[in-house]
């Protein structure tokens, strides 16, 4: 998932994007994306406050853009760039089992938020009750997130 539409933008068909990627450049190098069984084609893209504006060869006014409000732009997962060593990509944190750095069974990964002050990892235990960390204290295994006790509610 790299950006979703989060709505028109003026007349002519363009779209507001919310970015889950690095930026607008990293939009460009995929050209286009699979939604709901159809192709998007990028034809233009460029930074705006709190995001993107884009253009899709495909959505053609302000009405085809509206309708596109809450469109999930996907790529495969062979498309993304490979990763160095000790490199991840947020998805693959998701559901991942948590410890303590103590060794406490702490729940599971649901989600990886950036609130502009660094990535945060979201934590959900057995009973239902979340809470959050910085990655900073999270150690990426293969199979498990190790989070630093001095971190764990």
């Amino acid at each position: 998932m790299l950006a979703a539409i989060s709505g028109a933008h003026g007349v002519a068909g363009e779209v507001r994007l919310k970015l889950f990627a690095d930026g607008p450049d990293s939009l460009k190098r995929y050209g286009s994306f699979e939604v709901d069984g159809r192709t998007l084609t990028l034809t233009k893209i460029r930074p705006a406050n709190h995001g993107a504006v884009a253009r899709f060869a495909e959505i053609a006014d302000r009405t085809g853009a509206e309708a596109m409000r809450g469109t999930v732009l996907t790529v495969a997962r062979s498309a993304l760039p490979a990763l160095e060593e000790g490199e991840y990509y947020h998805h693959d944190l998701i559901d991942l089992p948590c410890v303590s750095s103590d060794g406490e069974t702490l729940g599971t990964c649901v989600a990886v938020e950036n609130f502009n002050a660094g990535d945060v990892v979201e934590i959900e235990r057995e009973n239902g009750k979340r809470f959050m960390v910085p990655i900073a204290a999270v150690t990426v295994g293969e199979t498990q997130l190790t989070i630093d006790s001095d971190f764990v509610e």
